[in-house]
């Protein structure tokens, strides 16, 4: 059997043919040791933790009334829980691989999914498909125009496809990036794309133009948003912020509190930036976009971040991370009276060990 270790999911490293217990024993060594040093200044604590919601957290969406929030794991099971409490609605497995993709459709009474194992389908709320089709190659990315009405996605082999919800595929890009393709964005009115990989590349493009590179970051861009004025791409890699104004492509860095790499971005409807980072760090930051200034420090996950998803009337935010647990704040409880979180009883598998198996 052959394990793969889940700290990057873009650049498994498989034990070779004669691995033995003591490779293994260093294997979980080197990860206690990045454990260990993570941050760990406090912040503001979650109004609702709901621990083992899956084995790893992969991806978050949050429907457009705000009453519900989708995860998906790195086993390939969606969840749904009712929003604020965080109660379970409903669970199903939905993807052989890590689940890359999730976006309500329409009115929200649909879920759009997207896999490593190259499928997207649509699903009622119940689990029940609706539709599924193969999308050429393992999907690594997934964004979405505002109103839901187009699907961005990015995938291993440096492809870059743009698909109508009904999984008809509009337009393809094809060798965008030499490797994976790390993130993708699409601007709310869905005119301009863009997007990076592993190659350290970055991409801006429209419809009737051919992508167009922008000035390299620093580091991989693991994850990219458009600035509410869509006038700047904002990305994320190790410590910092990166700002490209547009159309000109000109490259601003901006430090922040992050002691390891920013995976996620979304943007909170009063122009704050959630964040959240990995590797030697767990912190969930909601920053200043221009600067980078940390606005107001939540609470850090217990091992490495992975998504934040805000909700769109902007009321609350949920987490997920390798820490198995999906979390919820109640960005309008006053900041000074701290809860006790209620723990949800929704989780219903164990994560031991960040280590998945292919």
């Amino acid at each position: 059997m052959a394990y793969t270790y889940a700290i990057d999911p873009l650049t498994p490293h498989r034990w070779p043919p004669g691995d033995t217990p003591r490779a293994r024993v260093l294997l979980i060594l080197v990860v206690i040791m990045l454990i260990g040093g993570c941050s760990t200044t406090a912040g503001r604590a979650p109004d609702v933790v709901i621990p083992n919601a899956h084995t790893g957290g992969s991806f978050l969406a949050t429907s457009p009334d705000s009453r519900q929030v989708a995860s998906g794991g790195w086993s390939g099971w969606i969840r749904l829980w009712n929003l604020p409490e965080g109660t379970p609605r409903g669970r199903w497995r939905a993807h052989s691989d890590s689940v890359n993709g999730l976006v309500f459709l329409g009115d929200g009474s649909r879920l759009l999914s997207a896999g490593y194992d190259g499928r997207m389908a649509i699903w009622d709320l119940a689990g029940g498909l609706l539709r599924e089709w193969d999308s050429g190659s393992p999907v690594t990315a997934l964004a979405t125009r505002q109103d839901r009405t187009l699907v961005l996605t990015g995938h291993s082999d440096g492809a870059v496809r743009l698909w109508h919800p009904d999984g008809r595929k509009i337009a393809e890009w094809a060798g965008v990036h030499r490797g994976a393709v790390r993130a993708v964005a699409i601007r709310r009115d869905g005119s301009r794309f863009a997007s990076s990989g592993t190659d350290r590349r970055v991409f801006h493009w429209t419809r009737d133009s051919a992508p167009a590179r922008l000035e390299d970051p620093p580091t991989d861009a693991r994850t990219l948003v458009f600035t509410p004025g869509e006038q700047s791409l904002i990305g994320a890699g190790w410590f910092r912020l990166f700002s490209w104004d547009l159309p000109q492509g000109e490259l601003h860095t901006l430090p922040t509190e992050h002691a390891g790499i920013i995976n996620d971005l979304n943007f909170l409807s009063d122009g704050r930036l959630a964040s959240i980072s990995r590797q030697t760090d767990s912190a969930v930051l909601l920053l200043d976009h221009g600067s980078g200034r940390t606005v107001e420090r939540l609470q850090q996950h217990d091992l490495c971040g992975v998504a934040v998803s805000p909700s769109p009337d902007g009321r609350f935010l949920t987490t997920t991370s390798d820490d198995a647990s999906v979390r919820i704040w109640w960005l309008n409880r006053s900041p000074d009276r701290e809860p006790s979180p209620h723990q949800s009883p929704g989780g219903l598998e164990k994560c031991c060990f960040p280590l998945t198996t292919r």
